[in-house]
């Protein structure tokens, strides 16, 4: 059994910066693959971005490229997710991911999910 906690969320203007972070409880992860999807009310969920367990290989989503940036820190089991210039349509909930890397874009890659953190982006 494990957790996936996310944090950070909350209203921001457009052109501003939001910091989410995602801590991991009851097992460490230090070897998965860790990602972030978000879902906006009526949508499907989306790839946002993904890292490996080293953080040498990023994986980023065409709508967020250039403006988001995924990070890791193996010894706090944390991963954090910087977004930058933040649009109007970036408001969703987010979500956490842990899983493998065979697929590290597609939702079912991973096993354990958070519950989700707001991000609204005001214009």
């Amino acid at each position: 059994q494990v957790q996936l906690v996310e944090s950070g969320g909350g209203l921001v203007q457009a052109g501003g910066s939001l910091r989410l972070s995602c801590a991991a409880s009851g097992r460490t992860f230090s070897r998965y693959f860790m990602g972030w999807f978000r879902q906006a009310p009526g949508k499907e969920r989306e790839f946002v971005a993904a890292i490996s367990w080293s953080g040498s290989t990023t994986y980023y989503g065409d709508s967020v490229k250039g403006r988001f940036t995924i990070s890791r820190d193996n010894a706090k089991n944390t991963v954090y997710l910087q977004m930058n210039s933040l649009k109007p349509e970036d408001t969703a909930v987010y979500y956490c991911a842990a899983g493998g890397s065979a697929m590290a874009t597609m939702r079912r890659n991973y096993d354990y999910w958070g519950q989700g953190t707001q991000v609204t982006v005001s214009s």
